[in-house]
């Protein structure tokens, strides 16, 4: 196989996925997926299966450091997690959010951000929130010579601004998200998230623009496709965004087999004489 037919998922490769992957993907028309990771065990399934990118996303805030939401997220606490993703793995393409207040400053302070992330983790590129007003950072950081994903739509952290988890590119607000896509593929980036928008929105943008698109609650006419993990093992409890899919049941398999484990040892039936040192 030449390097622009392998297949992104269920494909073999000997080496970590690039950007040209993933634009030789869309121009085939290959849909991919991708997972958020932030531990070496999980990372370490998702790249034998062959899901292509991983995201150590700020959404570790309400999936690993029990915040509210992203906003409290630092620079600090995402480097441990991606570099532990990017060491357990080989093929996938890591991206590594920043987090809020490491970018919104200024050019120069998303750029210093950026290079801190790529130099500490390992991570092959970053991902960064915002519209056309957060073109010339994602340029400033690609002219570096840093792939930059994009994120537009519903931007997490800029929760407090939207007042909630709304939907976004309804009505006439659609052509704003067209534009911003459109505008941060001309910074560089070389593909775009798009959150909580109207399915017909992202399918605009998707036909508009030559980078992929990547849905999380955009329809299903994105080039790829984003879940958090624990959203798609079903480990979360509670109710759970429309736009999610459980696809196991990994609470109750982790409740089953602590209960049998606590059983055990009430009982004293663990530790047995096989799991015993003489």
């Amino acid at each position: 196989m030449t390097h622009e037919t392998v297949p992104l998922y269920g494909g073999h490769l000997s080496r970590r996925v690039t950007v040209r992957d993933l634009r030789a993907a869309k121009e085939r028309g290959e849909r991919w997926p991708m997972l958020t990771s932030y531990d070496m065990y999980t990372a370490e399934v998702f790249d034998e299966v062959g899901v292509p990118v991983l995201l150590v996303g700020d959404s570790a805030g309400n999936n690993v450091y029990g915040y509210p939401d992203t906003v409290p997220v630092t620079v600090d606490d995402l480097v441990p997690l991606a570099g532990a993703v990017v060491r357990s793995t080989s093929r996938a393409m890591v991206v590594c959010d920043l987090p809020f207040g490491s970018y919104q400053v200024s050019s120069e302070q998303a750029l210093t951000t950026a290079i801190r992330i790529m130099k500490e983790t390992g991570a092959q590129a970053v991902k960064l929130e915002g519209g056309a007003g957060t073109a010339e950072s994602v340029r400033r950081i690609v002219d570096a010579g840093i792939p930059v994903m994009a994120h537009t739509g519903f931007t997490p952290q800029s929760v407090n601004t939207i007042g909630g988890y709304r939907v976004q590119g309804r009505g006439t607000d659609a052509e704003g998200v067209v534009e911003a896509a459109e505008a941060l593929e001309a910074a560089g980036a070389f593909a775009i998230v798009l959150e909580m928008v109207a399915a017909e929105t992202a399918a605009e943008v998707t036909k508009r623009v030559s980078v992929p698109t990547v849905g999380i609650g955009a329809g299903p006419h994105c080039d790829a496709q984003v879940l958090v993990w624990q959203d798609m093992a079903g480990l979360r409890a509670g109710r759970a965004p429309r736009f999610t899919k459980a696809f196991g049941d990994l609470r109750g398999a982790l409740t089953e087999a602590t209960r049998a484990f606590a059983d055990d040892v009430a009982s004293g039936t663990f530790p047995a004489e096989e799991h015993t040192y003489h």
